[in-house]
């Protein structure tokens, strides 16, 4: 019976890389920032329902909950680019 060919498989040449592929590491304040205002919202929010709304703010109201999550949310949103 006759041999079937073979293929010639090219070599594999891998991608150009565009860059070293490293990411800086990030600041030295930055994950003090980050800490301190993840503690200060939750400060914010403790603070709020301990004294039944008389403080941080007590004119705004509900409005100490979304500023006390809010800043909750900016450090934990520091977290995610943090390397």
């Amino acid at each position: 019976m006759p041999e079937s060919k073979r293929r010639s498989k090219a070599t594999y040449t891998p991608p150009a890389e565009k860059g070293s592929g490293i990411k800086a590491p990030s600041p030295r304040w930055w994950a003090p920032v980050m800490v301190t205002l993840m503690l200060i919202g939750l400060l914010w929010v403790v603070a709020f329902y301990l004294t039944a709304g008389q403080y941080p703010i007590p004119d705004i109201h509900y409005w100490n909950l979304g500023i006390g999550f809010g800043l909750m949310l900016v450090g934990f949103m520091m977290t995610t680019r943090w390397r």
